[in-house]
């Protein structure tokens, strides 16, 4: 996926989840941030942030931020809207008949739901934004609506159900669950594998303007399932 209109700049703060300052040549201006998620080893005063501009008149900020370069180096893209964009993208190499986003089961809607001849899957998409040593972790603030949807996952009547990881950085190509801030969506990861959820992690390589992904790799747990999307 790609965006337009991109600019550079320095974080400054963050005044709530969705709105933050930076500094654009010299100048203080006021950012929506694509990413309600607690990013605090990203957003740190005088981190490179890159914006993308937005086409729409009446919207009270006029860029959205989209990626943070950390400390070590790392471009990580935290718009939380780009993994299921990736995920379609990717998705589409994959030989399927349909594709269906949004997709309604049980009392939420699911990110996807793919049909290949007579089976059908049910794909729930999470995006990958937190990286220590080299390793993926997944969530980085509590989410009850993300262990719902391990748990409706897990008892998918009919479907072949997957979980997908999009690793939005270069480098990490492994996610594991974070256990000190979430243990509830831990071990619901781990009861979901063990109920045959197939996991799958989506190594993405970033620009400042894009993010597009650049292979697959499965959780171990899972290669013992009999599908496959390779």
């Amino acid at each position: 996926m790609k965006y337009n209109k991109i600019t550079k700049a320095s974080f400054i703060d963050r005044q709530n989840r969705f709105i933050a300052h930076v500094e654009i040549e010299g100048r203080e201006n006021t950012v929506h941030v694509k990413n309600t998620g607690r990013c605090r080893e990203l957003l740190i005063p005088g981190a490179e942030v890159w914006l993308a501009g937005s086409d729409n008149p009446v919207r009270k900020t006029a860029y959205d931020l989209i990626a943070v370069r950390k400390t070590n180096g790392l471009l990580v893209n935290i718009d939380s809207q780009a993994p299921n964009a990736v995920a379609r993208e990717w998705l589409e190499t994959q030989g399927f008949d349909v594709i269906r986003p949004e997709f309604r089961y049980g009392q939420s809607r699911l990110d996807f739901m793919m049909e290949r001849g007579s089976e059908r899957f049910l794909m729930e998409v999470k995006g990958c934004t937190l990286e220590r040593d080299g390793i993926g972790y997944f969530p980085d603030a509590p989410t009850q609506r993300g262990t719902k949807h391990l748990h409706e996952l897990a008892e998918a009547a009919g479907f072949r159900p997957v979980l997908l990881f999009v690793i939005q950085m270069d480098g990490v190509t492994e996610v594991r669950g974070n256990r000190e801030t979430d243990p509830a969506f831990c071990d619901a990861l781990e009861a979901a594998e063990k109920a045959g959820v197939k996991v799958i992690f989506l190594p993405c390589h970033v620009e400042p303007d894009s993010l597009s992904f650049c292979g697959q790799r499965k959780r171990t747990l899972t290669e013992q399932n009999a599908y496959d999307f390779g």
